[in-house]
């Protein structure tokens, strides 16, 4: 009511590692809610009911990365969500789940969403929790790079390729705004028809509140200025508690206001040739090139055994969910492949 266009349902705490997937409606969860069909269902029928209301149509998003991308990505699918966060490498690096298991399933996850219309949310801007941002900003490149492979390989548009990226730098770096700036800048015009998923700061929020919500204003006018699409609102309490409904109030008011009074900015400038942004993102972009062909050398299962990404290092045969894991039969046949890619929705 106050605002958001995307409700997004987090899921409770270590679902991502559990083989199956719960059955009904649940009435416990640690820090989210099972994703359940029937969960979906009910946060589905809710968010219509206070469309309804409010004459316009509120987008509902949840989770399909962890052991159960495919199924959860179905149940999405039956009962109307919106928008799934399905990353083809997150599950590997920060839920220690099996890299083979992983890109199986992120590919079936995908040629579903695909089809179901499902604009995919992926975690490059998890790999700046554990990296810094200025130094390794290239991996996220590379790895929205690589996701937007994948994607492609399972009938995904580009227009449901919500690609991470994320406002992490520390702030008192001198002009960390013009880098952050270049950053986005770089992936909007890389990716100009994925409706960008832009992360707000966390890893350098303080507890001062008042600064957290000027640091959450800047990130807000990157976002409009680069026409970012999918933007998670930055919490001024982010680092406190989990955000009261006045605080998450405050971040929308925060975000209106800015987007309002801003809102042809980016379509009014033009950057400097040769100033500290541009020289910035071709820097970055020379880097993910070199590491995509260090990467095309070695395959992706020896980058993921290096640490490359986030500077976290998992085993070929390592993680959960290996045992879920079978080499085809010559004679295997999956027909929804088929009928999936590309088709009719």
């Amino acid at each position: 009511r106050q605002g958001a266009d995307v409700i997004a349902v987090i899921r409770t705490t270590g679902q991502s590692l559990l083989d199956y997937v719960p059955y009904g409606a649940t009435t416990e969860g640690f820090g989210g809610t099972m994703a359940t069909q029937e969960n979906f269902r009910i946060m589905r029928k809710a968010l219509d009911e206070v469309g309804v209301e409010l004459k316009r149509y509120i987008r509902l998003c949840n989770y399909c990365s962890g052991l159960c991308m495919p199924e959860i990505a179905a149940m999405g699918a039956l009962e109307r969500l919106d928008m799934m966060l399905n990353d083809a490498l997150y599950g590997i690096l920060f839920r220690d789940i099996n890299m083979k298991r992983t890109l199986v399933d992120q590919f079936f996850s995908r040629v579903i969403n695909g089809f179901a219309g499902v604009i995919i949310n992926t975690g490059e801007d998890n790999y700046l929790t554990t990296a810094d941002a200025i130094e390794e900003a290239h991996t996220v490149l590379a790895s929205q790079f690589i996701n937007e492979q994948f994607a492609l390989v399972a009938g995904l548009p580009e227009e449901q390729m919500g690609l991470g990226h994320a406002f992490e730098m520390h702030p008192d770096t001198k002009n960390g705004f013009l880098l952050e700036l270049a950053q986005a800048q770089m992936a909007r015009e890389i990716f100009p028809k994925a409706p960008l998923k832009y992360m707000p700061p966390t890893k350098f929020m303080t507890g001062n509140i008042f600064k957290g919500h000027v640091q959450d204003a800047l990130f807000n006018m990157v976002t409009i200025m680069t026409n970012q699409k999918v933007h998670l609102l930055g919490m001024l309490t982010e680092a406190i508690h989990t955000p009261f409904m006045s605080d998450r109030a405050l971040s929308i008011e925060n975000a209106k206001y800015i987007f309002n009074n801003m809102e042809d900015f980016g379509n009014d400038i033009e950057f400097k040739k040769d100033g500290i942004m541009v020289n910035r993102a071709k820097e970055v972009l020379e880097k993910a090139a070199e590491l995509l062909k260090t990467i095309e050398g070695i395959g992706i299962f020896k980058t993921l055994e290096g640490g490359i990404f986030a500077g976290i290092k998992r085993p070929l045969d390592g993680g959960k969910g290996l045992a879920g894991v079978f080499e085809k039969d010559s004679s295997y046949f999956n027909p929804f492949i088929e009928l999936m890619l590309g088709g009719n929705r």
